[in-house]
């Protein structure tokens, strides 16, 4: 039993979200540097080095320099075990992201000095408010010119509604940007701006009246640090672990990813504070990490993460217990037994098959079309954990087979990637015809370049005048009323890849009259009503 226990102790998983371009995924990249797991850094945009970022693997990814899917990545630093999540940050992909965060226990912010915190950052933090993750805010990018430290703390506690305390600060920015004072460590990092020389050397000053800061530093930027870190500690409050961890105070620190500078301190502040793995609720009682028997829910399906292959994995977050390879668990919506012969750890695209993980992992499952997203697999018990929405689409067009001899393809193509939840797939009931739905424009085009590339179909799209999408519920299936509906408005309904009742509105006018004339009949905007 201790072997458990200590293992759940060393456990950290979290998720890093930003705006687009704030730098997450160079983040990672810095971050598994650390932990001893690649040997040279990638970086999302750049000319000189050939290295893509080891996150992003799809080759749309590589491409465009973004990232489109969530990925999961796992390494060990300082004896304690780290997974990460990085997410992407556009907004047509925050489905993914939302539901990753459902995976998480704790979340750092990125926030780029120049820009301030952006509109996707405030969605993504609300989200995390709501559900109390514990945040840790890192401000990137200080080797350029942006806002001052003070600005930004302003800005991150108005916009996003948190209570800071900085836990480094920097010296100077831009081009005269000196360094960093780490305040929880008491130490001064002088910035070199070599990011290939190893892991900054820093200097301990724990006196900040020393004339060694002058020394340092010069006297102009030793007596403004003075002045603004009394400044800070006398508007800030201290940092405390209770508070962080109940997500009621969010430390921050300063830095710049690409340069890898500022990065081991998060690091070594996050392995200090993070949360291990949490509790979380189910339909019937709140599960414990520490208990026996194992639980864990489905929150993403990566389709053909090896081209090659065509395989799905499905993505499980262990809540509790620990997860055996070969051992039958039960597969609560379907109420069979599944056992698993080859469960993987990540290493972005690189796998390794696992005999064991604990709870606070997240396995890879080979699926060949058991799961959908929010599936619970327990050890018997019959519980499901709730929370991970679909949401209502906001882009609809009509999708259609632009190769008659590759329609085979094209259906298990469309099957599997709306499995993933990239997008959600409605059937027409009075033609048929398949209607896919987005959150952003921007999946229609990753959806056509992956059924082309991975699945060998061609298709094509036609626009169609939908506002909303919305699942409907009805008191009484036989009612007169609930007929009328169906009559009336035959042209509008489809059905969802669950079967269930959809009603596709063309404008918020038409969706509040059928609201006000069919008083009976609930329209909801997520899938989980």
């Amino acid at each position: 039993m201790k072997t458990f226990q200590k293992e759940l102790r060393r456990r950290r998983t979290f998720g890093i979200i930003s705006h687009p371009d704030a730098g997450k995924t160079t983040l990672t990249e810095k971050l598994l540097l650390f932990g001893g797991a690649i040997q040279e850094a990638g970086a999302v945009k750049s000319n000189k080095i050939k290295k893509g970022a080891t996150s992003d693997f799809m080759e749309i990814e590589r491409q465009r320099g973004i990232s489109v899917a969530t990925s999961v990545l796992a390494f060990e630093y300082k004896d304690i075990k780290i997974n990460i999540l990085d997410t992407p940050g556009h907004k047509d992909f925050a489905e993914d992201t939302f539901r990753t965060l459902t995976a998480v226990d704790s979340v750092i912010v990125v926030i780029d000095v120049a820009k301030g915190v952006e509109e996707q950052t405030e969605k993504l933090v609300e989200v995390c408010r709501m559900r109390n993750i514990p945040m840790i805010v890192f401000i990137n990018k200080l080797d350029r010119e942006g806002k001052d430290a003070f600005e930004l703390l302003d800005e991150i506690e108005q916009k996003l509604n948190l209570t800071v305390t900085p836990l480094s600060y920097p010296i100077g920015m831009g081009y005269d940007f000196k360094g960093i004072y780490n305040i929880w460590e008491k130490n001064v990092n002088l910035f070199t701006g070599d990011p290939r020389k190893d892991i900054e050397d820093t200097i301990e000053i724990s006196d900040l009246s020393s004339s060694e800061l002058d020394d340092l530093i010069g006297n102009t930027a030793a007596n403004t640090l003075r002045d603004e870190l009394e400044l800070a500690q006398g508007v800030y409050p201290e940092f405390d672990n209770k508070a962080y961890l109940e997500g009621r105070l969010q430390p921050v620190f300063f830095g710049s990813a690409l340069n890898n500078f500022g990065v081991r301190e998060l690091l070594d502040c996050f392995i200090e504070i993070a949360p291990p793995p949490r509790p979380k609720e189910s339909d019937i009682r709140v599960v414990e990490p520490a208990e026996d028997k194992f639980t864990g829910f489905v929150f993403k399906i990566h389709a053909n993460m090896d081209p090659k292959h065509r395989d799905r994995l499905a993505f499980i977050k262990i809540v509790s217990g620990k997860f055996e390879r070969n051992k039958n668990y039960l597969h609560v919506r379907h109420n069979k037994n599944l056992k698993f012969s080859s469960p993987n750890a990540f290493f972005a695209e690189k796998k390794e098959i696992v005999d064991t993980s604990y709870a606070g992992d997240i396995v890879g499952l080979h699926d060949t079309g058991n799961f959908k997203i929010g599936d619970t697999l327990t050890e018997g018990e019959t519980l499901n954990y709730r929370g991970i929405p679909s949401f209502s689409p906001e882009h609809f067009r009509y999708i259609n087979n632009a190769d008659p001899m590759k329609s085979k393809q094209l259906e298990k193509g469309i099957d599997q990637l709306m499995d993933e939840g990239v997008a959600q797939l409605f059937v027409l009931e009075f033609n048929g015809r398949k209607v896919i739905g987005t959150v952003g424009a921007l999946q229609f085009e990753v959806i056509q370049y992956r059924l082309e590339h991975e699945y060998g179909a061609k298709c094509t799209y036609e626009n169609l005048n939908v506002f909303k999408a919305t699942w409907v519920e009805a008191e009484d299936e036989k009612s007169e009323e609930f007929k009328d509906f169906k009559r009336v408005k035959a042209k509008f309904l489809a059905k969802d890849k669950q079967d269930q009742l959809v009603f596709l509105a063309d404008s918020q006018f038409s969706l509040q009259m059928t609201q006000q004339k069919y008083p009976s009949i609930k329209f909801h905007f997520t899938s989980e009503f």
